[in-house]
């Protein structure tokens, strides 16, 4: 992995780091999972893996670390290389069907979330449900994210392919 992406995924961690942080307030919602699901649709799924596990341990640091830190990155991997997938195989996925992607991905992590409970014990219908509300806010929280990031940090996405084509066709 060439010094520039590496440098690209911390700078993406970091901010999914801050605003995993700053919207720590508010009920489930953060662009972790949306700036995820972006790096690994341009980056590639290993990019996507490599963000899972820097957010969760970095935001964890500060917001609590337990079992669900385990899980939080096992999900957000499995988010991230299926985005990293589409990006290969479908790079000219409509936004919409990213921003869909992203909605259903926020009901798919806060199930993993709940698995991972009930294997530590609690009822799995119970916690599930009292739980979906707020799986529900992760999932347009992430619909949301997709739209307003994805043209920012295509920007940067665009130019990192760009730089890396050149450097490709140099050598």
């Amino acid at each position: 992995m060439k010094t520039y992406k590496i440098t690209l995924i911390a700078m993406l961690a970091a901010l999914a780091v801050a605003g995993r942080i700053a919207m720590g307030h508010l009920p489930n919602i953060q662009p972790v999972t949306a700036i995820v699901i972006l790096t690994g649709f341009w980056l590639g799924p290993f990019a996507a893996v490599i963000m899972a596990i820097l957010t969760t341990f970095l935001s964890n640091v500060i917001l609590g670390m337990g079992i669900w830190s385990i899980w939080q990155i096992v999900s957000w991997s499995v988010i991230g290389m299926i985005a990293g997938l589409l990006g290969k195989y479908w790079s000219s996925i409509p936004l919409w069907c990213l921003a869909v992607y992203g909605f259903l991905s926020g009901i798919f992590f806060g199930f993993m979330i709940s698995v991972t409970m009930y294997t530590a014990g609690q009822p799995f219908w119970g916690y599930y449900l009292a739980g979906l509300p707020m799986d529900v806010n992760h999932a347009i929280a992430n619909t949301v994210f997709i739209a307003l990031l994805s043209p920012v940090l295509g920007t940067l996405f665009n130019r990192y392919q760009k730089r890396n084509l050149s450097q490709k066709a140099a050598h």
